[in-house]
């Protein structure tokens, strides 16, 4: 049936542009927070409305993406699959696609190509692909057939100059996007996303350097690039002062925020997983609260983000898992806390507290920051909407950040850091979150005058073989998604006691199972098809 949205006015734009658009790609560049995937997903169900036999495939940046996803899909009445394995094969027939992630991309591909071909394929992030020359090649050959590639990113370029598969590049070797809608559109047009303060803390720091000599100096000083960065790691160290202060300020600004907003939330972004664990340790000794920490290597780290999402937990800490594309309306106030200072980076950890809510009124965000000089510029180019386009691999200068990790990474092998120790890190002053003179950047109130939405009618989503009725009232209550994990679960379980029973191999009895309903594997199966699986499987037990 057709659906009602309510679209922004860019995305109505885009989507006009997307459907005039020339060919089979088109890029959106759009600020974080400002509806990318609505955007994209509009998109989506406009055309297949018009090719309803075409499937829809979305790769996201992580894992945790593929579920949010499908989440937001699900709201327009698309289903997808964020489960599919390679072994899985074909798609069931009863969704309109699925979800995958880039790093799935490149260990699936010839499992890929098929799916993809005359597909609707969203790159979420595009800028991913590029990450790896392997990644880059594994996206052209997974979706060189699609009809249609839809790009999106919030952070239009790469530190590394590599080139984005299917994007576009002048003669100057600079990306040219189809729509882009920067943080400074958003925040004139107001109640689109929310204006970010950037507090700054100077600090005196000391440390013995990697070649053994002892150093000192705060923010203020000029200093090579290899010095910079160990006098940042310094400051950053949980043994010193400086964090411990920096958090108990940023945690009094959250207590401040949440006096109008009782939910709103705190990140702090570490610099690896030993460092984000002691800074929920300082989070509980100076201020009393027990973060929730997200750590890669916890398989549960996904659903703890989540979790954090919908409840009312002051602080979550992490390394890299927030950075990018994560939404979590709720967070406020953040503590960029990593030695990671190249701008796209710093972009993506902004962008994740720059989410509007609608109702709050005013509702300004704020990063603490190190007053580094360079993080110092990426908080000002942000409030001056400096654009920054992708360049090709092809010599062109790299991104300052980038550059001055290069050169560290140059001065300081492995074998040299043991000799580099933090000795003291003191906070100095009080945070500060004015402009240096001269600054003409944007007013830091915009943004919170709430623009005119508009209401758009979309295609009729494509139709699906039908969903047998739920067998409970709990059932009734289920996604189809959560539905067909249940039955797949179900399905494994009495699979396991027939081959108990009656010796046989699981492979043995999954194929007898799959010849019943009519499917060659399980992953391909319909939740109709499951049911009945199980219900032949339940037999097959009974009898034994």
């Amino acid at each position: 049936m057709a659906r009602s949205i309510r679209l922004r006015r860019w995305q109505r734009s885009a989507l006009e542009s997307f459907q005039a658009r020339g060919g089979p790609d088109f890029l959106a560049v759009a600020t974080p927070g400002a509806g990318k995937t609505t955007f994209a997903l509009a998109a989506a169900r406009q055309h297949l409305g018009e090719h309803p036999r075409r499937r829809l495939l979305v790769v996201a940046p992580t894992q945790h993406l593929k579920t949010q996803w499908a989440d937001a899909a699900e709201v327009l009445d698309l289903h997808l699959e964020p489960s599919w394995q390679a072994s899985d094969g074909r798609l069931p027939a009863d969704v309109h696609g699925m979800v995958t992630t880039y790093q799935q991309v490149a260990s699936s591909t010839a499992a890929l190509a098929p799916l993809a071909r005359d597909a609707f394929v969203i790159l979420d992030e595009a800028h991913h692909s590029g990450e790896e020359r392997a990644w880059g090649d594994s996206v052209r050959a997974a979706f060189g057939g699609a009809a249609v590639r839809l790009s999106l990113s919030g952070t239009p370029f790469r530190s590394d100059t590599r080139a984005i598969p299917f994007v576009r590049y002048d003669d100057d070797g600079l990306a040219q996007a189809d729509v882009e809608y920067g943080y400074g559109d958003a925040l004139s047009d107001g109640g689109v996303v929310r204006p970010v303060r950037f507090p700054r803390t100077d600090g005196q720091m000391e440390w013995v350097a990697a070649d053994g000599t002892y150093a000192t100096a705060s923010f203020q000083d000029s200093l090579d690039p290899v010095a910079a960065a160990q006098r940042l790691r310094t400051a950053l160290s949980v043994e010193g002062e400086w964090l411990p202060d920096v958090l108990s300020r940023a945690h009094e600004r959250l207590l401040d925020v949440r006096r109008t907003h009782p939910a709103a939330g705190g990140m702090v972004i570490a610099i690896d997983q030993d460092h984000a664990r002691g800074i929920a340790a300082l989070l509980r000794r100076r201020v009393g609260v027990d973060p929730v920490l997200v750590v890669s290597e916890d398989a549960g780290a996904s659903q703890r983000i989540a979790d954090f999402g919908r409840g009312d937990r002051p602080w979550i800490v992490a390394v890299r898992m927030l950075s990018e594309g994560v939404d979590i309306p709720r967070l406020r106030v953040g503590v960029f806390a990593t030695t990671t200072t190249t701008e796209l980076f710093f972009r993506q950890a902004v962008g994740r507290l720059v989410r509007w809510t609608r109702g709050l009124g005013p509702q300004p965000s704020h990063m603490f920051i190190p007053d580094d000089p360079r993080l110092r510029g990426h908080a000002f180019a942000i409030a001056e909407q400096r654009r920054h386009s992708l360049r090709k691999e092809d010599g062109t200068e790299a991104e300052p950040g980038e550059l001055e990790e290069r050169e560290i990474e140059r001065a300081e092998p492995d074998d040299q850091m043991s000799l580099f120790a933090a000795i003291s890190a003191v906070a100095v002053g009080s945070a500060s979150d004015h402009p240096p003179e001269g600054f003409t950047g944007l007013a830091a109130e915009a943004g919170e005058v709430a623009e005119e939405d508009l209401f758009m009618e979309l295609a009729p989503a494509p139709p699906l073989e039908a969903l047998p009725p739920p067998g409970s009232a709990e059932e009734a209550t289920l996604r189809p998604r959560e539905r067909r994990r249940r039955l797949r679960d179900a399905n494994a379980a009495i699979v396991r006691h027939i081959c108990r029973i009656t010796g046989m191999s699981h492979s043995q009895v999954n194929a007898e199972l799959n010849r019943r309903v009519g499917i060659e594997r399980i992953g391909e199966a319909t939740i109709a098809q499951l049911e009945r699986r199980r219900d032949q499987a339940s037999r097959w037990l009974a009898a034994a």
